[in-house]
């Protein structure tokens, strides 16, 4: 997924593994999406760097935010990661402002997403066993949260301070969507 820091809304996203086929899909699909230069900000992942260098040829400030792990054996027994130790900005191509080099905006949705949906939710009998459910389950989820769920700091829809809607969506605008 990717988020606007400021309108908070998601203009794209897919569903896939974290690897270079699904990286130049989601990195294509999000500059073919936007007007204007942007600063991004990425994982660590290394499949970003290619990525993004092919998509906005070079037009894009562009940071990673790398997370450092400690060495836990006990992390790797549980479903969460090691603990965190640090992190560190990566200038990658461009002018990226070092204030705004973060991916707390990703991840606070990332939590959204999880917490909204029980499909993230794993050995419940909600989980997705098939990814066509799965991708559609998502696909709603992030219409409602653009469109039709007011975002609590900004009091409206993400896709209202983004200028892309005049108003919040009904349930029933999105399910006529379908039709």
């Amino acid at each position: 997924m990717a988020i606007d820091a400021d309108s908070k809304l998601i203009p794209s996203w897919i569903i896939g593994p974290r690897d270079g086929v699904t990286a130049r899909l989601f990195v294509n699909d999000l500059a073919s999406r936007l007007a204007e230069r942007i600063q991004l900000t990425s994982d660590g992942l290394s499949v970003y760097l290619q990525a993004v260098e092919r998509a906005f040829k070079g037009d894009v400030d562009y940071a990673q935010l790398v997370k450092i792990y400690g060495d836990s054996s006990e992390g790797q027994k549980r479903y969460s990661p090691a603990e965190c130790l640090g992190c560190e900005k990566k200038e990658i191509v461009g002018y990226p402002d070092p204030n705004h080099v973060s991916t707390s905006y990703i991840e606070r949705a990332n939590l959204t997403l999880r917490m909204g949906s029980r499909r993230f939710t794993r050995l419940t009998n909600g989980f997705s066993k098939k990814i066509e459910n799965h991708s559609a389950s998502v696909a709603i989820h992030l219409m409602h949260y653009n469109y039709a769920r007011i975002h609590k700091s900004l009091r409206i829809t993400p896709a209202m301070a983004a200028g892309v809607s005049d108003h919040v969506w009904s349930l029933e605008e999105i399910v006529s969507l379908s039709n």
